[in-house]
């Protein structure tokens, strides 16, 4: 299989959240991709119910694995460092989202490509700005920086959404 970019988000609001944030970073680049770039860190008011403040985080890099397969690993990397699934929007040790894959458009009942819900969440478009602000954003046509521009004024900066 050929390389392919990949885009992933990151977020931990329980425990140490930055060494949490090492952990997945090295863990992804030893399983999934190589070449790792990673936006700033930003801190970031929670969705849901109350909880702890988030930090998130973009990394870019290459794969050689196909999404379905990039996907289970990164399953396994947020239960190997203990993500609980119980509350939808809840707290957690560490949370991987595929953004894109390549220009791959997927629509499975486990994954979707682009992520369905990124262009609502400054969380993910306000780090991702400050990693490659002009990255056109599969499906949608539009840089990750007019994307980030165009939410409500509420929910930019770090606020999350």
């Amino acid at each position: 299989m050929m390389s392919i970019p990949v885009r992933l988000a990151l977020g931990s609001n329980l425990g140490d959240r930055e060494e949490l944030l090492q952990q997945a970073r090295d863990l992804i680049e030893e399983r999934l991709l190589t070449g790792l770039v990673c936006s700033p860190i930003h801190e970031t008011d929670p969705v849901g119910p109350p909880q702890p403040k988030y930090l998130n985080q973009i990394v870019r890099g290459e794969c050689e694995v196909s999404a379905m397969d990039a996907l289970q690993i990164c399953l396994g990397i947020e239960k190997q460092m203990g993500r609980e699934r119980t509350l939808q929007w809840g707290p957690r040790s560490i949370d991987i989202d595929i953004l894109t894959f390549g220009d791959q458009q997927i629509s499975e009942t486990m994954l979707t490509i682009p992520h369905p819900r990124l262009m609502e969440r400054s969380f993910v478009l306000a780090p991702w700005a400050d990693l490659e602000p002009n990255f056109v954003v599969p499906v949608t046509g539009r840089s990750v920086a007019d994307l980030l521009a165009a939410l409500p004024s509420s929910l930019r900066g770090t606020a999350g959404c």
